[in-house]
């Protein structure tokens, strides 16, 4: 397992990556600051087409909250770090109307440096309501996914597509959101709409976060429609293991680009410290 350190130069190496200028393989770097460009680059990177990735958040159990529904503290500081990074390499956050409903996540980027990504809603029935903060005015994109015809805040964008059984297609999705530029997109929650997402072959890759805590009950961290019945036949992705703090991030290659994306783009000569 390699353990992670997000010093203020990487974390600029990695933002001029996703501006496409730059490297993730030239400079004098510590071991934690190498490890942070190998989580972190491939999210950043726009020379390998569209990435799709889910991240979920995890008690060591599997669990992503309490019977009650208590899901507010299941990261740790480090690990909210690392999600408002995630949030700030991509184009976009998805999350689904339960996961709005319930958690009535912000989706901004407040504990790093960059941009706030574009805040999607999955909503097909339009059961949530406008004054939720995903929909205040701040600069960034707000895109909802509904199929009724429903009337949004002033600024919003509004995709219409059709349903089955109370969800959209996720290549319908996707094929939407790329339509309007949203090349890199996080699937941020929750454990169904994530799994939709992977059962649909559609994730480049998956990152899970796993949290030193034992809850004993509670929702699973990912749910899927068709589990396997044999292990042989279990999803087994390449997979790399990241510490931060006292939580480990597993991040899941999911399709040979994604492999591909932990290569460094080039083998240029290594410069001075710090150079970008």
């Amino acid at each position: 397992m390699q353990t992670v350190e997000v010093t203020a130069r990487v974390w600029d190496r990695i933002l001029a990556l996703r501006q496409g200028r730059g490297c993730a393989c030239c400079g004098r770097w510590s071991a934690g600051e190498r490890a942070a460009l190998s989580l972190y680059a491939p999210l950043a990177r726009r020379d390998l087409g569209p990435v799709t990735v889910a991240q979920i958040g995890q008690s060591l159990d599997g669990r992503i909250a309490t019977v009650s529904g208590d899901a507010r503290d299941i990261s740790g500081a480090d690990g909210l770090a690392h999600l408002h990074r995630m949030r700030a390499l991509v184009d976009g956050v998805l999350i689904g109307a339960r996961t709005a409903l319930h958690d009535r996540p912000r989706l901004t980027v407040r504990m790093c440096k960059g941009a706030n990504p574009a805040r999607i809603l999955l909503d097909p029935r339009g059961r949530v309501p406008d004054d939720l903060e995903i929909f205040r005015e701040d600069g960034a994109r707000r895109i909802v996914v509904q199929a009724v015809d429903r009337p949004r805040p002033s600024g919003v964008e509004v995709i219409h597509l059709p349903e089955g059984d109370g969800w959209f297609a996720p290549g319908d999705i996707l094929a939407a959101l790329q339509m309007r530029g949203i090349g890199s997109l996080l699937v941020e929650g929750g454990g169904i709409t994530i799994g939709r997402f992977l059962e649909a072959g559609l994730l480049t890759r998956l990152q899970v976060a796993i949290s030193p805590l034992l809850i004993g009950a509670g929702p699973a961290s990912l749910t899927l429609r068709s589990p396997v019945a044999r292990l042989a036949d279990a999803i087994r992705p390449e997979t790399r293991s990241y510490g931060l703090g006292p939580e480990v991030v597993f991040d899941c290659a999911l399709s040979p680009e994604a492999v591909a994306a932990w290569a460094p783009i080039h083998a240029a000569p290594v410069v001075a410290a710090g150079g970008i």
